[in-house]
């Protein structure tokens, strides 16, 4: 049976601040349906909580260099849903309140990075493939080059790196090369090594040393290729493009299901959405908006950030609730934004909810409840949002981006074809007027129900992604059979 190891800094349901650890928590249960022995090595952060801090084992211990120092490894394990975790321990460096956003997050995830080495020899678990993922492990790619000239164990490991967003690179100052990675000068800081400008960029080591590079959708692969979406990394990748592929992310079908979500009052599924609306009546009521099932709810679940399109709503807010509608946000992020929000709640407390924090049970409320789910991201590698909106039949409206591009399908009036509403120029009354559209056809009985049923009928389970993955890894390993 061929053998994955996944690493990552986080991963639902044991640590979450955005959809890299749901991709973590779900690809892999995918990969193991199509008959792949998968593993995930994750940091044993400070903030996990008891529950599954009670459902750890300890191994056993083993270390690593960093510089002068000598660095001690924890080895935690258990198992969920047929996956084996492996929990690096070090409470140094992760027994701390954040995943990220600390001054030594270079060095955290350097020692994170090296840990995963030293702890697949001390367990002898030779992977056939490590599948790293964003700059927080991109070091391992890097490190596995190196390794593999002086150590068999690694000799025959291959690589696979997943960008899941290129704005976030992981770019330090170059003593981290010699006193951190431990690695000479002469082999990996230049142009065509881990050197960018004066300092040194793990994210683009992960792309160099890797032997494949996969994106989340396939418009982003193509995307970062040019300077607006590159990120200063364009050149590196439009370098490499012959190893990129860009798969779209899937959702975990068992946790987004209508049909029998814990989280919402009243289940329903594509055949039989009759019953949705009082979904919404139920979020009437929870957020204290007046209780009408033929009002338009739209709704907002993200980071409340410039990426994310705020700036575009900040601009048409004011108009467009001067519509028949209720508007509900749930997130947290630029205290702009969410100054914004609570404005407005106070300004129309009859059509605008404003839930300045997260919560995930609320979400999957939101997501059942809501009518129209709008996402306008200035740039969106993949998105999961709009994936778990079509899956509960909340129709999307989404700037034509990245993966939001390559999951919604703008509604045709001519073939009735779509699942959403589309448009293409970051400008703010294109957002309004696609809004508008998609409220027109909200009150036309004679298309929203074959909308609704399109958003729940398109198929984002991870059944194609993991197939994908998987031919990736055949590849690499020149394996016709997978099951070999």
């Amino acid at each position: 049976m061929m053998k994955i190891v996944f690493a990552a800094a986080e991963a639902a349901p044991f640590f979450k601040t955005g959809g890299l650890a749901d991709v973590v928590g779900s690809l892999p249960k995918a990969l193991l349906r199509d008959g792949v022995s998968v593993d995930v090595f994750l940091p044993l952060h400070g903030s996990i909580r008891l529950e599954h801090r009670e459902m750890l084992t300890y191994l056993g211990a083993t270390s690593v260099h960093l510089g002068w120092r000598i660095q001690h490894v924890g080895i935690f394990e258990t198992t969920v849903d047929g996956i084996h975790y492996y929990f690096i321990d070090n409470e140094f460096y992760f027994r701390r309140p954040n995943l990220y956003g600390e001054g030594d997050d270079g060095e955290r995830y350097i020692y994170f990075s090296k840990a995963v080495l030293a702890a697949l020899k001390w367990l002898d678990l030779h992977p056939d493939i490590l599948h790293t993922h964003d700059w927080h492990t991109a070091a391992i790619n890097v490190l596995v080059d190196y390794y593999a000239k002086y150590d068999s164990f690694y000799s025959d490991i291959k690589t696979v790196y997943t960008i899941h967003n290129l704005a976030y690179q992981g770019v330090f100052d170059p003593y981290c090369l010699g006193d951190l990675l431990n690695l000479p000068e002469e082999e990996y800081f230049h142009e065509e090594g881990l050197k960018f400008y004066d300092n040194i960029n793990l994210m683009k080591g992960g792309i160099i040393y890797s032997d494949h590079v996969t994106t989340v959708s396939k418009s982003y692969a193509e995307e970062i290729k040019y300077p607006f979406f590159g990120e200063n990394l364009d050149g590196i990748i439009r370098r490499h493009e012959g190893k990129l592929t860009g798969i779209v992310n899937g959702i975990d079908y068992e946790i987004y299901n209508p049909e029998t979500d814990v989280h919402i009052p009243v289940h329903y599924t594509a055949s039989n959405f009759s019953r949705k609306h009082e979904n919404k009546m139920h979020l009437q009521i929870k957020f204290g908006l007046p209780v009408d099932p033929s009002v338009p709810m739209l709704a907002i679940v993200s980071r409340l950030a410039d990426m994310k399109g705020m700036d575009l709503l900040a601009h048409i807010f004011e108009e467009l609730v001067q519509e028949n509608i209720q508007f509900v946000i749930l997130g947290t992020g630029q205290s702009r934004y969410e100054d914004m929000f609570r404005y407005f709640q106070y300004r129309y407390p009859n059509k605008v909810a404003a839930r300045i924090y997260f919560n995930q049970a609320e979400s999957h409320e939101i997501y059942a409840g809501a009518d129209i789910f709008v996402m306008p991201s200035l740039f969106e590698p993949c998105g999961l949002s709009q994936l778990i909106a079509l899956r509960y039949g909340t129709v999307p409206v989404v700037r034509q981006i990245g993966g939001l591009k390559d999951t919604v399908l703008p509604y045709n009036q001519y073939t009735g074809e779509g699942n959403g509403f589309g448009f293409v120029n970051y400008n703010a009354h294109e957002l309004l007027f696609t809004i508008k559209e998609a409220l027109a056809k909200y009150r036309d009985p004679n298309v929203w129900p074959y909308l609704i049923e399109h958003a729940m009928l398109a198929d984002h389970s991870w059944k194609k992604s993991s197939l994908a993955y998987l031919d990736i890894y055949k590849k690499l390993l020149g394996r016709p059979d997978a099951s070999k």
